[in-house]
């Protein structure tokens, strides 16, 4: 059976809205909170709201707003002088984010002060400033326009100032960061039939609350309200800015009818190219990417690394989890000279990291990989979907934690070597001549590094052990030591059956019959 703590859906109300609440919950580590709302009360309502028939949120959107383009959207600025809580010495403040482009269903916004009294916030247009946006007032005034998502500031990398750490927007997609981060993938509270024919559902919080901090707040914490026409949910996060930023949520789900695919924890990003698959055009920049793996530990199956592609058409599969300790897609390499892109930054953008607080269950995480002709897209979803069949009646709890960090080692396996970096290849013999001949092979070059490789000497008896699936064959693999990086280096050597199938690849570092590394899984697109 599972378990956790649902997300609230965007609702499309603009007034003020109060109810109770009770004390707060316990998620991992998280302090324990009394207040006179809590998850309990979004529980409920999220329960009650199963019971009705779904209603779309308000979509009245002015023309003049929803045919914004992104450029243009992004003047409309909260004046960051109005920033809730600003002038009371708290560590966290908040900037809202109106309604505009595609962003066109307001969600009722709440705090919850130190008395547990809940306050509505109100849409105000003087609020924001406009660019050179030539918006007419009864437009900004219209009974259409709300609020669409919040940004929630904290003093991350400056005590003097307060940066940007984490942001709703948008259906139940959120964001975070850590210190010296900028944003990257996003998290999701919910996935509904991510993938299939009979097209994606996109669940909506409706409805937000804030719990109001004090001057020694450490954690911020936020309740939710999911909606959807299949399901329904609660949702707690508690968002702790540092180093690596954490978000425990807690969720609880209601479902209206039986989903095909409840796609739990998701998250969402992008990989246009690099060294696993090269630019098919020529560019300075050696890598465009947010995420360049998903990393996967099931207690039963170990650590497996799954190195991103951008398909020639869409390609999804899942890997099984009988016991899931954690996944995430991952951005190894957090150097410049891995991207040379001075506006984006890649090498700044965080990996985020789930791992499970109560128990999930036998489930399998599925990896979705789309096809994109450029790097504005999010082409790239990671799930976990649970085995077990789920009915409406019955609440799921999933409970867990995300962390966004730029430092992936430490949450690694220290007995385990993991790979640094794959890169692909022709495969090549060089000849008496010393001249590199092509010798019809497809060549993945893995570089394995970690601690557990720093006693084993150059001359160890290191070995490789691959396999390639039915579509193909392993025309060579062979290990060597790279003094480098004091670590080791695997070439792997495929011959490909047929072009128009993919041809999945897995290799491992073995030293006396002892696994060394995790385990490199590669999927190689179709016609790629």
């Amino acid at each position: 059976m599972s378990g956790s703590i649902p997300l609230s859906k965007f609702s499309s109300g603009k007034g003020f809205f109060s109810i109770a609440v009770l004390g707060g919950l316990l998620v991992g580590s998280i302090p324990f909170e009394a207040f006179a709302f809590d998850f309990e009360d979004v529980a409920r309502r999220a329960e009650e709201l199963a019971q009705q028939g779904y209603r779309a949120p308000d979509t009245s959107l002015p023309n003049e707003l929803r045919e914004l383009s992104y450029a243009e959207y992004g003047q409309i600025q909260y004046k960051r002088d109005r920033d809730v809580w600003s002038g009371d010495d708290v560590p966290f403040t908040l900037s809202f984010i109106p309604e505009g482009m595609h962003y066109d269903s307001a969600i009722q916004l709440n705090s919850i002060d130190q008395e547990g009294e809940v306050h509505g916030f109100a849409y105000n247009p003087d609020d924001f400033t406009y660019g050179d946006l030539n918006i007419p007032d009864d437009v900004k005034n219209s009974d259409g326009v709300g609020i669409a998502g919040f940004r929630i500031n904290h003093a991350l990398n400056d005590d003097e100032r307060k940066d940007e750490v984490m942001i709703f927007l948008g259906a139940s997609y959120f964001r975070a960061i850590g210190r010296g981060q900028v944003y990257g993938l996003s998290g999701r509270g919910l996935a509904v039939d991510t993938g299939l024919s009979s097209g994606e559902e996109f669940p909506h919080f409706t409805e937000m609350w804030i719990i109001e901090p004090s001057p020694e707040s450490q954690y911020l914490t936020v309740f939710a309200l999911l909606d959807s026409p299949s399901v329904t949910g609660a949702y707690r996060f508690v968002l702790r800015p540092g180093e690596d930023t954490l978000v425990d949520v807690q969720s609880r789900l209601y479902l209206r009818r039986a989903v095909e695919k409840l796609g739990i924890a998701p998250l969402t990003s992008m990989y246009f190219y690099g060294p696993e698959q090269p630019s098919s055009t020529q560019h300075y920049i050696p890598a465009i990417h947010d995420s360049n793996g998903l990393l996967i530990n099931d207690a039963q199956n170990g650590w497996s690394w799954r190195p991103l592609a951008n398909p020639s058409r869409l390609m999804m599969n899942r890997q099984a989890t009988p016991q899931l300790r954690g996944y995430g897609l991952m951005q190894r390499g957090h150097n410049f000279s891995d991207y040379q892109d001075i506006n984006s930054r890649y090498e700044l953008r965080p990996s985020a990291w789930v791992e499970p607080l109560n128990e999930w269950g036998p489930g399998s995480v599925e990896l979705i990989q789309i096809p994109t002709d450029n790097e504005t897209n999010d082409n790239i979803v990671s799930m976990w979907l649970a085995d077990e069949a789920h009915e409406p009646g019955t609440p799921l709890a999933f409970d867990y934690r995300i962390t966004f960090t730029t430092d992936e080692s430490r949450h690694l396996d220290p007995q385990l070597a993991w790979v640094e970096e794959t890169r692909r290849s022709r495969g090549e013999v060089i000849r008496d001549d010393l001249v590199r001949e092509p010798d019809g092979t497809l060549a993945f070059v893995l570089d394995f590094i970690g601690p557990s490789l720093s006693g084993v000497g150059s001359d160890a008896n290191m070995s490789v052990e691959a396999s390639v699936g039915d579509n193909g064959e392993l025309a060579a693999s062979r290990v060597v030591h790279n003094p480098a990086t004091n670590g080791w280096r695997v070439f792997v050597n495929v011959r490909r059956s047929n072009g128009n199938q993919p041809l999945d690849i897995r290799a491992k570092l073995m030293l006396d019959g002892k696994q060394m590394s995790e385990t490199w899984y590669y999927r190689l697109p179709a016609n790629g």
